[in-house]
């Protein structure tokens, strides 16, 4: 009778052709009428248990209390009708808005309304309105209510189950189809007042469907899947290491594949030269460096394997400013390879035609750079073999210092063999003339074609874009004997490294001192 009184008050003070405006409008435009104070106070005294009488008493009343109570007479009007109730004036059992997502969010937003929610209203039914926010507690502040119907929407976080459970009325309750957090109140005695029913699709509650798909998952999928995990890390340990994290894989530890990779299944495009039992490609690594990769294709025994592991761990080791820097190696049953950074640099075969190479100091001074890296392997390696040649030898684009950037590992050679070498290479810097690999056995024939003309024709060999004067000829001539000394067979007639290193160092000295 009270609630029917409040609403009665308010047609009889509000014309019907506001009732027309929108809710809005009306909120903005309208103020209490000046008697709507004593109203509210008879409406308390005929009935104390209505919701504003404790908020409008003599000892707590304020203006804005008065102004909110005459707001949610209004909206109350207004949504009466919106819910389609058949007689507003005597009754307003049920809140319905179907399917009217701004209607129903505008209501919503009406806290005041839902303060002073009247005690008739026992059903509040808010379906398929795409409501896109948490569960919307201000409602069950109508406690009276039993019948409460939120599905069809998209409200998410979690349900408030114990406000839920202070409705001492609620008989049905639906909050199926949305998307809530899943909450564990299965076992709770909230959820004995309901049946599954009332939470399908809803997220509270584990979906039968996505059960089965979680059991399918963790018994079938999550072991397939740890096994192909598993088989992928494994072929990446052993395959492709490169792909794993740089903290997890030995940085100088090559395979097979990695070295297939990286010269695109040795491609011609990738080949640079084929040379005693050495084909030498220009390769890229998976991080983007640029590198030489020596594939050694002589086959060997596994012993042989072992000691060319055992050389090349200590050639990783060594760093010299005439070396260039072994990045690692491959030590497969299919493959060995040696992988050295690729240096930009022209070979000193290409210098020797250049202006730079005229004079006889320049090319000493390369010469001494290459001395020191041979004595610096030769102490700490020595038995690899060094690749020393004009071709093989770059000058870097940095310093001009010679780089020796060719490896022949696990081949057996010992020390006399780098120095047979050397000399051959100190002969190509001072002719500028190279055996021809297209022949049959190349280095004798080019040896003999020196030894013929010397002592006495020397000249006939000597580079004549090396300008040198009278005085520095007969120290060419030492350089020219030094060479032919290095090469000369069986070794024991060799000089030994020591003296190598003393007699260019005396021909550098003297060379600055006459220039």
């Amino acid at each position: 009778m009270a609630s029917s009184l409040f609403i009665i008050f308010f047609l009889t003070i509000i014309p019907l052709s506001v009732l027309s405006a929108t809710v809005v409008e009306d909120l903005a435009n309208l103020t209490p009428p000046p008697d709507f104070t004593n109203t509210i106070t008879q409406n308390c005294i005929r009935n104390p248990l209505l919701r504003y009488c404790n908020n409008t008493s003599s000892s707590s009343s304020s203006p804005m209390d008065i102004v909110e109570i005459f707001r949610s007479t209004i909206v109350a009007s207004h949504l009466c009708n919106e819910s389609k109730n058949p007689n507003c004036v005597e009754s307003f059992p049920k809140i319905r808005i179907h399917s009217r997502p701004k209607t129903a969010a505008l209501y919503l937003s009406f806290d005041f309304f839902w303060k002073y929610c009247p005690l008739t209203v026992v059903e509040i039914d808010l379906v398929n309105n795409s409501l896109n926010s948490e569960f919307p507690t201000n409602v069950l502040s109508c406690a009276q209510i039993r019948t409460l119907d939120l599905s069809y929407n998209q409200l998410s976080g979690f349900v408030p189950v114990q406000n839920l459970s202070g409705l001492a009325n609620l008989t049905h309750l639906n909050l199926s189809y949305n998307r809530f957090s899943e909450d564990k109140i299965s076992d709770s005695e909230f959820f004995k007042r309901f049946n599954a029913s009332s939470f399908v699709h809803s997220g509270v509650l584990p979906d039968a469907k996505r059960y089965k798909v979680k059991v399918l998952v963790l018994l079938i999928v999550f072991p397939i899947t740890v096994i192909l995990l598993c088989f992928c890390l494994g072929w990446m340990c052993l395959k492709r290491p490169d792909y794993l994290p740089r903290t997890c894989r030995r940085s100088h530890k090559f395979t097979s594949a990695m070295i297939d990779a990286a010269t695109d299944e040795f491609s011609d495009q990738k080949l640079v030269s084929k040379s005693g039992g050495v084909d030498i490609y220009r390769g890229a690594l998976r991080d983007g460096t640029e590198a030489k990769i020596e594939v050694y294709t002589e086959k060997v025994s596994k012993e042989k394997r072992r000691e060319f592991a055992e050389e090349c761990e200590a050639v990783f080791k060594l760093r010299h400013k005439n070396l260039v820097r072994v990045l690692g190696w491959c030590n497969g049953r299919s493959l060995r390879a040696l992988v050295t950074e690729w240096t930009y640099g022209e070979s000193l075969e290409t210098w020797l035609n250049s202006t730079l190479a005229c004079s006889w100091r320049r090319r000493l001074r390369v010469v001494m750079g290459v001395v020191d890296g041979l004595f610096y392997v030769s102490e700490h390696w020595p038995e690899v073999t060094l690749g020393l040649s004009t071709s093989s030898v770059l000058l870097s684009d940095k310093d001009q210092e010679p780089l020796i950037s060719q490896f022949n590992i696990g081949d057996g050679n010992n020390s006399s063999t780098n120095i047979f070498n050397f000399g051959l290479f100190l002969l190509e810097m001072i002719t500028n003339l190279r055996p021809d690999e297209a022949q049959e056995d190349s280095d004798r024939k080019y040896l003999e074609y020196i030894r013929v003309h010397y002592p006495d024709n020397l000249e006939r060999v000597i580079d004549e874009k090396m300008k040198i004067e009278e005085r520095t000829l007969e120290k060419v001539k030492q350089g020219i004997t030094l060479g032919l000394m290095c090469t000369d067979k069986p070794p024991l007639k060799q000089p030994s490294l020591t003296q190598i290193y003393d007699s260019v160092v005396s021909l550098y000295e003297s060379s600055s001192r006459h220039h």
